[in-house]
């Protein structure tokens, strides 16, 4: 059986799962995506207030290596055939095998963590002041871990929480695949 850690949207929007700890990894702001650019399947997004498309880069969450953690998250099963379009889905990570940092653990995990490339729009976007946080995704992510209990819940917010990341108020926009 495979499965998923899922520590961040994916633990709100994937379903049939146990909650499982992630030794080894913390939970960070590490990836992000540029809004000025369309890439058909994918998405943008536009201030709720206004629609205006922004200029920003909108950043996600990630996992990082860091011997003295545990992140809090869930196992969702995954077949074969899911793999694929969860890799499409998470197009700013990469899939590492990371069943022997996990407990409970039920067969092969996989995580998501940041790509290069992801990683890097994120540090840029940083240093010019233009990356933003998409309060949707924060909150949608949070109502996932709280429904785990406190300590869960706990958990997401001391590792969610960034002082330099603004939250805006951000409408998604998902854009149609390629012809």
């Amino acid at each position: 059986m495979q499965f998923i850690f899922a520590y961040g949207s994916l633990a709100a929007d994937l379903r049939g799962h146990h909650p499982a700890v992630l030794r080894g990894r913390r939970r960070g702001w590490g990836v992000a995506m540029d809004n000025r650019v369309d890439v058909p399947g994918y998405k943008h997004y536009r201030l709720r207030a206004d629609g205006s498309r922004p200029p920003v880069f909108v950043a996600f969450l990630d996992l990082f290596e860091d011997a003295a953690a545990g992140t809090h998250g869930l196992c969702v099963p995954v077949d074969d055939a899911q793999l694929p379009v969860i890799d499409h889905r998470e197009r700013n990570y990469e899939r590492i095998d990371v069943t022997a940092a996990v407990t409970p653990v039920h067969g092969t995990v996989w995580a998501y963590v940041g790509s290069s490339s992801g990683r890097r729009r994120l540090r840029r976007a940083r240093d010019d002041r233009a990356a933003v946080v998409s309060r949707d995704y924060l909150e949608r992510t949070r109502v996932a871990f709280a429904a785990l209990g406190t300590a869960a819940l706990a958990d997401f917010e001391a590792t969610a929480a960034d002082a330099d990341l603004p939250v805006w108020d951000l409408e998604r926009v998902e854009l149609a695949p390629a012809p």
